[in-house]
C-alpha cells in the first residue's frame, strides 16, 4: 500500500510534531487513567481480609536485621555461618530449582554434622543444625505442586521457605522462574497459596519493582493478602544492571502496605551493611537490610564495628571453616577469590600473590599452605561459631573432634542447581 504524504507516517515536520503531541497527550490519559485504576485496586485489596492466618512452632522474627541475600555460588554454606558469626540476622540459601533438590537423598557426616542433600553427582545444598533457626530457603519454581515438593524435601532443615520472584538471569527466568513471575502474578499466588496450606514453615517472598510504582503497589497488596510472613524488595526492576542506582525512593509505599497488614518488609539494592543501613531505614521505614554484593566482598559487614580486614581476619577464617566442614573446594575457591584485599595496606605485588595462592592452589591444604594460616585452629572457630548461634553443646563436642578428610576434587556442584530448570 502507497502511503501518501499527508499520512501521520509521511506527515512534513510542522504535522509530524503535532501528531507526536497528540499521541503523547493520549498515552498520559491512558496511563493516568490505568494508573488511577489501579490505585482503587490496590485499596480494595487492602480492604479484604488476608486469605490465610497461621501459627508456626518456630515463629521467625525478620525485623530490625541486617540480612544475608540469596546468592548463586556465593551464599553456600560456610559464607552464612561467617556471616551469622559476624552479626547477620538471617541467612538465605541460594535460589535452588525445585526439580534439582525433588528426590534428592539426605545424608549427615557424623563427625561434622554437616547434612547434605544430593543425588550422587555432589552436593545440591548443603547446611548445618547451628544454622537452622537463621536459615531461609530459597526455592526457584514455577509449578506450585513441584514448589510444595521441594519444601517438603528440605523443611526439617530449615527455619522458613522463600519463593524467587525476583531473579532476572536467564538460568531462571528462561522457565518461567524468578523474574518471570512478575509477569504472571496468577502463578505466583498459586505457588504461594499452595506453600503456606501446606508447609509448617513461615513462607517468604522476594521481588522486584514493576515499572510503574501502582502495578507494584497492586502486586504488593496481593502478595501480603496471602498470608506470607515476610516480603522482601530488591529496588530495581527487572531490566535494571546492578551499577545502575537502586530505587530506594520506591520502596516507602510498599512499606506502609506491610506495616498495614502486620507484614515486614525488608529491602535489598545497594546495602553495604551498617554504614548506610539508618540511612535506608530512616528513608524507606525498610524492617530490615538484605545484603548480598557487600557481604560477597567481605561477610564482616554485618559487623557493628565495621569490616574487618579480608587479608588478616575474614580470610584465614574462612580457610579454617572450609577445612573444618569438609567443604568442596572448587566453591571455596570461589568465596575466596570474592574476598578483595582493598584496604589492606598491602602492595600491590602482595596483593597478587595471595590471588595467586588461591587461583594456583588445588585444595584448602595446599592454599593454607601459601597463605601460613594454620587449619587446625578450624575447631575453634566453628565452636565459637555455635556459642554465638547457641548450639547444644553436643554439636560443640561432636566439632571439637571432627577429623575431617580432604575433599575429592569435583566440580563445582553448584551447576546443577539448574540443570533440571
Amino acid at each position: 500500500m502507497t502511503i501518501g504524504r499527508d499520512s501521520p507516517a509521511e506527515a512534513p515536520p510542522s504535522k509530524r510534531s503535532k501528531l507526536r503531541h497528540v499521541e503523547d497527550e493520549s498515552i498520559g490519559v491512558l496511563d493516568s487513567a490505568s494508573s488511577a485504576d489501579e490505585e482503587a485496586r490496590v485499596k480494595e485489596i487492602m480492604q479484604e481480609p488476608v486469605e490465610v492466618t497461621k501459627s508456626y512452632d518456630f515463629e521467625i522474627d525478620y525485623r530490625d536485621k541486617l540480612v544475608l541475600a540469596p546468592m548463586v555460588r556465593s551464599g553456600t554454606l560456610p559464607a552464612r555461618l561467617l556471616s551469622l558469626y559476624y552479626g547477620a540476622g538471617l541467612v538465605w540459601s541460594p535460589e535452588i530449582v525445585d526439580r534439582a533438590i525433588i528426590g534428592a537423598t539426605r545424608t549427615v557426616d557424623e563427625k561434622t554434622g554437616v547434612i547434605t542433600y544430593s543425588k550422587g553427582q555432589g552436593p545440591i545444598f548443603t547446611t548445618h543444625p547451628v544454622e537452622k533457626p537463621y536459615l531461609i530457603f530459597q526455592i526457584g519454581s514455577s509449578d506450585p505442586a513441584l514448589a510444595l515438593e521441594a519444601a517438603k524435601t528440605v523443611q526439617q532443615d530449615v527455619s522458613g521457605i522463600d519463593l524467587n520472584c525476583g531473579c532476572p538471569k536467564p538460568f531462571s527466568t528462561h522457565a518461567g522462574m524468578g523474574a518471570a513471575l512478575l509477569s504472571t502474578p496468577d502463578l505466583l499466588i498459586s505457588i504461594l497459596r499452595n506453600l503456606i496450606a501446606h508447609i509448617p514453615l513461615p513462607v517468604s517472598c522476594k521481588i522486584r519493582l514493576l515499572p510503574t510504582q501502582s502495578s507494584t503497589l497492586v502486586l504488593a497488596a496481593r502478595l501480603l493478602k496471602t498470608g506470607i510472613r515476610n516480603l522482601t524488595v530488591h529496588c530495581r526492576t527487572r531490566n535494571m544492571r546492578s551499577s545502575e542506582k537502586a530505587l530506594w525512593e520506591r520502596l516507602s509505599d510498599i512499606v506502609k502496605l506491610g506495616k498495614a497488614r502486620g507484614v515486614p518488609i525488608i529491602c535489598n539494592g545497594d546495602g553495604d551493611g551498617w554504614s548506610n543501613w539508618t540511612f535506608i531505614r530512616d528513608m524507606t521505614g525498610a524492617d530490615s537490610l538484605m545484603i548480598a554484593r557487600a557481604a560477597e566482598r567481605n561477610p564482616s559487614v554485618f559487623s557493628q564495628g565495621g569490616p574487618k580486614s579480608n587479608v588478616e581476619t575474614v580470610l584465614p577464617k574462612m580457610l579454617q571453616l572450609v577445612d573444618q566442614l569438609g567443604h568442596h573446594w572448587s566453591n571455596a575457591r570461589f568465596l575466596l577469590m570474592q574476598y578483595h584485599p582493598a584496604g589492606s595496606g598491602l602492595s600491590k605485588d602482595e596483593k597478587k600473590r595471595i590471588q595467586d595462592a588461591l587461583t594456583t592452589s588445588k585444595s584448602v591444604e595446599e592454599a593454607a599452605a601459601k597463605l601460613n594460616v594454620c587449619l587446625s585452629e578450624g575447631p575453634t572457630v566453628m565452636q565459637e561459631i555455635i556459642r554465638i548461634l547457641g548450639g547444644s553443646s553436643k554439636e560443640d563436642s561432636k566439632l571439637s573432634q571432627a577429623t575431617v578428610a580432604p575433599s575429592p576434587p569435583i566440580d563445582d556442584p553448584e551447576e546443577a542447581l539448574y540443570n533440571s530448570a
